[in-house]
């Protein structure tokens, strides 16, 4: 990854971290929760801490200029009421349309994501997609498997697993893809900040 944006110390953002991931309480959680059937996945049978897992099929995200990314390599982040977040390997993306900003997001549980504006041939979308160049692995979670790949946000491209086009975690705040197989209810919506 070039031309990146300085990253904040990572062990300071470590110890500022901690705290917060401390502060979870397991028991809050909606009074009414979907069950899964076959084939389903409820987000409130995924773990907290999160971990990363391998997507099963395959992903595909276009834009007005094309195929912007295409894998079936992909590895999948959840995480307890959350919907799963992929990302995507370097070389299953066209990063000569990804440009670096300087907007840099916090997670206390992967460190530092610097950003990426899409600016195609056709289209610019501001902050498109995000990666960690050096995700926190102090859990023994698997963060590293994602360090320098990408996850893209399906509220700003249209974004497909398996042939399935995935709607945007709800809230606008998280890069969740929710699928017909994943059940909730899903964090984002107002009201469900403690979830």
């Amino acid at each position: 990854m070039d031309n990146l944006p300085p990253l904040p110390d990572k062990q300071a953002l470590l110890r500022r971290a901690i705290p917060h991931r401390a502060g979870w309480d397991n028991g809050r959680r909606p009074g009414a929760i979907e069950p899964a059937g076959p084939g389903e996945e409820s987000v409130w049978d995924y773990p907290r801490p999160p971990t990363v897992r391998e997507t099963v099929g395959e992903i595909e995200i276009l834009c007005a200029d094309g195929v912007l990314a295409n894998s079936s390599r992909a590895l999948n982040m959840v995480e307890t009421a959350g919907a799963p977040v992929h990302y995507l390997p370097p070389e299953d993306v066209r990063t000569d349309w990804l440009v670096p900003t300087d907007h840099i997001t916090i997670c206390e549980w992967k460190g530092a994501a610097v950003h990426f504006d899409l600016i195609g041939p056709g289209e610019t979308v501001r902050h498109a997609a995000f990666a960690y160049p050096d995700p926190f692995d102090d859990l023994d979670r698997g963060f590293s498997r994602i360090a320098g790949w990408f996850g893209f946000y399906p509220a700003k491209l249209a974004c497909y697993l398996n042939g399935e086009r995935v709607r945007p975690q709800p809230g606008g705040l998280y890069a969740g893809w929710v699928t017909d197989s994943i059940k909730g209810p899903i964090k984002g919506a107002p009201g469900t900040e403690g979830w």
